[in-house]
């Protein structure tokens, strides 16, 4: 008799085609990539589906495997739409589709360079390790080119509700990018290791990188002394009469909004319903009429300061004299008027400034709204009620560099001064106070974020959202916070970490390109 065949999974005619046609295999390798792409975006606020990270960068990992480096920038780039189209409708909301898509566009050039260099250094020693380095240094330039970087959509600001956050005290925001992606690499040399039967080194290999990245993710971060000093911060959130790019033409009734909620907030003290503040945290764009230019605009922010006893950080819109503006967090005294100041340093492109003007102009009607800034320079600290300050406007919060450099020196509590009225009712306020948690950790500073529109937020030094606004609404919060004077190994080492995580990942990357001739020589 014949031996009975059992029930064996039967393998479809489409399915053969993919498996074996050489235009069967590539079309999987471009869904595959296509949807890891999606999946690193899952990861990011509002979803924030964190986990879902290692699994979008395993999954392009795998993708790219056995192919050449070409092929792989191929398959690379459009994991990169796949991450930052989604990731950034933002940027068009009032400017079209056009500047949304070309961001998108520039930016998934860097997610097509990691996978050409993931091809290289696939086959060395260690690769799980040569592929996550090569990751956070592609983030490392792209948050430095062009014109000046843009860093939205690094791995680590997708991760402030997952368990790697705490890494961010010890190297960063590298470090936790590099967490994230070592553990999708490994995960990825796992399946490799299944498929050649090989299970025990590669299930072996993903187990240590998970108890690594677990032990470092559980170091509690460091709680402020008992004896620490505290201030008592308000944050106004005055709201804006109409959203979009035109929400400027209504300047005073924006800077009325921010006076009106204050005075309000005045009344709550006067009536023992909040505590009375130290200090008063209005957000960028609270004045776009320049104070020291209108004198009502002055008499309408003296007012304010009166009314609640406390000097106010005013976001004003201040003229130099020349044509240009700076957009300055402006420290207001009561009684005395101005006093410290910081301009921002980091400009937004396109938006606060136009490069290559004569061009850009000839290409979008949108163009001509692009402001006219300059940028500041200073180390971002400023002091008010005798404390130290430091102040990263909006965009500013992004930038490893500039906080950084404001905590080293000296400041002891970090405001976020942001407009988000621009960008209307969009994921973009949610990635923006994903930054402020990281920073908050990273630092082991409290961070309070002032918002003209929402989301304000009052955020403690271990990350967590202890108060926040509803969007789209006059608010104000007030708290008594901590003014934390350490400094964390993160704020110790600056920029140490990436610098080191980028040449491993270049010598990598050299070393597989010599291999890579060897073995067709």
């Amino acid at each position: 008799m014949g031996g009975v065949t059992r029930n064996q999974p039967r393998s479809t005619p489409s399915r053969r085609w993919l498996n074996s046609h050489p235009v069967g295999r590539a079309l999987g390798r471009m869904v595959s990539s296509l949807g890891a792409g999606i999946l690193l975006y899952t990861s990011f606020p509002p979803l924030s589906l964190w986990f879902l990270a290692p699994a979008g960068l395993a999954i392009l990992v795998l993708s790219v495997r056995g192919i050449g480096v070409r092929g792989a920038f191929g398959l690379g780039y459009l994991a990169g739409l796949g991450f930052f189209v989604p990731l950034l409708p933002w940027v068009g909301v009032y400017v079209g589709a056009v500047p949304w898509l070309a961001l998108a566009a520039l930016q998934a050039v860097a997610v097509a360079v990691f996978a050409g260099a993931t091809a290289l250094v696939a086959r060395l020693p260690g690769a799980a390790l040569w592929i996550a380095c090569c990751w956070v240094a592609t983030e490392a330039v792209r948050a430095r080119l062009p014109f000046g970087g843009f860093p939205w959509g690094r791995l680590a600001f997708g991760q402030t509700d997952g368990p790697l956050l705490a890494i961010a005290q010890i190297a960063g925001a590298p470090g936790v990018s590099l967490s994230v992606a070592l553990v999708g690499s490994a995960t990825a040399a796992v399946v490799v290791g299944l498929a050649r039967r090989s299970a025990w080194r590669s299930v072996s290999l993903l187990g240590s990188v998970l108890v690594t990245a677990s032990a470092l993710g559980s170091m509690p971060v460091p709680a402020a002394a008992v004896t620490t000093p505290s201030k008592t911060v308000a944050l106004v959130q005055g709201n804006v009469p109409r959203l979009g790019l035109d929400f400027n033409a209504q300047r005073r009734a924006v800077l009325d909004n921010h006076v009106a909620r204050t005075d309000a907030l005045a009344a709550e003290v006067a009536a023992g319903v909040k505590p009375a503040p130290d200090l008063v945290i209005w957000p960028e764009n609270a004045s776009d009429i320049d104070p020291f230019r209108n004198a009502d605009a002055a008499e309408r922010i003296d007012a304010a300061t009166e009314a609640i006893g406390a000097p106010i950080l005013v976001g004003a819109v201040v003229s130099t004299g020349s044509g240009t503006t700076r957009n300055t967090a402006l420290v207001w005294e009561q009684g005395t008027g101005p006093g410290d100041a910081h301009d921002k340093r980091r400009l937004v492109p396109f938006g606060e400034y136009l490069p290559m003007r004569s061009i850009v102009s000839k290409l979008s009607p949108y163009a001509a709204q692009a402001g006219n800034f300059v940028p500041g320079n200073g180390d971002g600290v400023v002091t008010i009620d005798e404390t130290p300050l430091a102040v990263a406007t909006c965009y500013e919060v992004a930038f490893d560099d500039l906080v950084s450099e404001s905590v080293r020196s000296g400041a002891q509590l970090i405001a976020v001064p942001t407009n988000n009225a621009t960008f209307g009712d969009t994921d973009m306020t949610y990635q923006q106070l994903a930054m402020s948690r990281l920073r908050a950790v990273e630092h082991n500073r409290t961070v309070v974020v002032a918002a003209t529109s929402g989301v304000s937020a009052i955020i403690a030094a271990n990350g967590d959202v202890l108060e926040q606004t509803e969007m789209f609404t006059a608010d104000a919060l007030v708290a008594q916070v901590p003014l934390n004077t350490e400094f964390t190994l993160a704020t110790r080492l600056r920029s140490i970490p990436e610098l080191i995580i980028t040449v491993t990942a270049v010598f990598a990357m050299l070393v597989g390109w010599i291999a890579s001739r060897r073995r067709r020589g």
